[in-house]
């Protein structure tokens, strides 16, 4: 059993850890004037299935061609969402104000008993949401998760020509080799810590916290604009009748 003291710093470790590696900083052309925002991200389950096919059949030609490293038609694509293993593997989703899927990560486990203590990271972000960091962020998320998990060692298979994919690796201290078209990345993770784990349950709280928000706000808004659309049909019938 841990001591209250050291429970006490770890959690507020995991409180400083939250808000640093939560801060997304915009990197493209809007990045000036703007000021860091929290980025919550929640895990999905099989209940979001469906949400994660719309999001990568949402993505454009040449990203959905970069996520999944060649031009994935629409069939191709939804049989990779129905054999998404979520009782092994862990999917992260970041959602806007209106609960739409805008960026995922798929974290995915071997299931090679030798290379056991390996995972595989994948992630997509949709056009009108790029340039805010959430691709690193949730990179970082997995990190933190797949540490968690025992894992060492984090693989990253991409095009090379997908350049933001590969910075977001070396960034993080990834091995990058590159073979033709294709590039692999692979970091060492450092083992699991009171801090590391903490700090994952702080965070899982916050980002159901604020999906809860999001879904009150966004009944709060629907049920606003059935009022409003009720109230414009009584006073184009009182209109009607006035003529």
């Amino acid at each position: 059993m841990l001591a209250p003291s050291n429970w006490i710093r770890s959690s507020l470790q995991a409180g400083r850890d939250l808000f640093h590696f939560t801060l997304a900083q915009p990197t493209g052309p809007e990045a000036s004037g703007h000021s860091p925002v929290l980025v919550p991200i929640r895990s999905l389950g099989p209940s979001y299935r469906s949400r994660i096919a719309a999001h990568l059949l949402a993505l454009e030609p040449q990203d959905r061609y970069l996520r999944f490293g060649y031009a994935a038609s629409d069939e191709q694509v939804q049989r990779y969402v129905d054999q998404l293993d979520f009782e092994r593997d862990e999917i992260f989703g970041i959602y806007n104000r209106r609960l739409e899927l805008i960026a995922m990560a798929h974290l995915a486990f071997s299931t090679d008993p030798k290379s056991a203590s390996c995972a595989e990271f994948g992630v997509s972000v949709l056009k009108h949401a790029r340039g805010r960091g959430y691709g690193a962020r949730l990179f970082d998320r997995a990190v933190m998760h797949a540490r968690n998990e025992g894992v060492s060692l984090m693989f990253i298979h991409a095009l090379s020509e997908n350049t933001a994919m590969l910075k977001i690796a070396r960034n993080a201290g990834a091995t990058v080799e590159r073979d033709g078209s294709e590039s692999e990345a692979h970091l060492k993770l450092p083992p699991a810590s009171l801090d590391s784990r903490v700090a994952e349950i702080v965070e899982q709280q916050f980002a159901e916290l604020d999906y809860r928000l999001k879904v009150q706000a966004k009944q709060f808004r629907d049920t606003l604009a059935s009022v409003q659309e009720i109230r414009r049909g009584v006073r184009q019938g009182r209109h009607q009748s006035a003529q």
